[in-house]
């Protein structure tokens, strides 16, 4: 299996060495350090662990997956950086994104001058296997992104299982919004398809954006890529407790996502209501993109009544993308939106 993915990486990556802290090979948490420059005095004068192994086992048992399974990132775009420093020779090979979508994906690509394929979405922002089909054969893509729910739109994206099997590549599956849909998680289909990434984040539905913490979920041989071209200390010491306290607080997440899921059908109700409002776009995820009939002077207006929304054209005609608050929050935005 390892084998069939190696062709698809980077031969220097394969062949480069991995930065390895020996502190963190053992448990040396009653050794004496002198072997790492560091202060002796202070709160966080110690490195973090540079594996996230406390936190990958705690990851491991939220997501049902072993921790080798799994490597974390400074927030999702890491990640999106590293797979395509791992599989995209630079200003040789290409990437393949839906248009819209997550616009991460083509910025890191660009960074790394590989030049990108674009599949359009249809009027129901789905994708049309004729033209996937068409773009991607014989294309010599390396890696292929997938947002589901897509960002902006929030809709999921259908017959997923079709565009890993028929793509010659690294598929990346980014579940960022996975926790607000009734959509199964592409987890499950790891030990399926070796040439299977998902990325999911901490940022959305666990609240906490500040912390950056994302995370792959691949095969032993593709986390051991991670592994191998990511920084050593990539995730602060202060994040790594943090995010270890805000998982452990569960109750806690499933309350406010049951929240925001009842604040959700309440604001599409009222949003639908607002006279300038033309569609509200169908969303798995925590926000809607909304067509306006005025959406520049609706949007300027929130601005001037200090609520800032997401402008998404002139990419997507009139629309912009607004994300669910508190009830407060919501109802501040609507009672606005009628007085415009």
């Amino acid at each position: 299996m390892e084998n069939r993915i190696e062709k698809y990486v980077r031969p220097n990556i394969l062949a480069l060495k991995p930065y390895v802290s020996f502190r963190d090979t053992f448990d040396t948490s009653d050794y004496t350090k002198l072997d790492a420059n560091e202060n002796p005095f202070g709160d966080y004068n110690r490195y973090p662990d540079s594996t996230q192994k406390v936190l990958r086992e705690k990851l491991s048992s939220i997501k049902n997956v072993p921790s080798t399974q799994i490597a974390v990132g400074n927030g999702s775009d890491e990640l999106i950086d590293l797979i395509i420093k791992i599989f995209c020779r630079p200003n040789e090979d290409k990437i393949v994104v839906m248009k819209p979508s997550f616009a991460m994906y083509e910025f890191y690509a660009s960074v790394n001058g590989n030049e990108v394929i674009e599949l359009d979405l249809d009027e129901n922002f789905q994708l049309t296997k004729e033209e996937f089909l068409a773009k991607t054969k014989d294309s010599g893509a390396k890696v292929l992104f997938l947002c589901t729910p897509n960002n902006p739109i929030g809709n999921s994206i259908s017959d997923l299982e079709f565009y890993i099997e028929n793509f010659d590549g690294i598929v990346v599956i980014d579940e960022a919004y996975i926790e607000f849909s009734a959509k199964a998680s592409m987890v499950s289909k790891l030990n399926q398809y070796d040439n299977l990434i998902v990325l999911q984040t901490l940022s959305k539905a666990w609240g906490m954006a500040g912390l950056r913490i994302g995370m792959a979920l691949a095969s032993e041989f593709i986390i051991s890529l991670f592994n191998r071209t990511k920084s050593p200390y990539n995730i602060s010491a202060i994040n790594i407790e943090k995010a270890l306290i805000g998982l452990d607080q569960v109750e806690t997440f499933e309350t406010n996502l049951a929240y925001l899921i009842e604040q959700k059908e309440l604001f599409y109700s009222q949003l639908s209501q607002i006279e300038s409002v033309i569609k509200i776009y169908h969303s798995d995820a925590n926000f809607f993109l909304i067509e306006f009939k005025n959406a520049e002077e609706i949007y300027l207006k929130l601005v001037e009544n200090q609520i800032l929304t997401s402008k998404r054209f002139p990419s997507i005609p009139n629309a912009l993308r607004i994300n669910l608050g508190t009830a407060e929050e919501n109802q501040k935005l609507i009672q606005t939106l009628k007085t415009i």
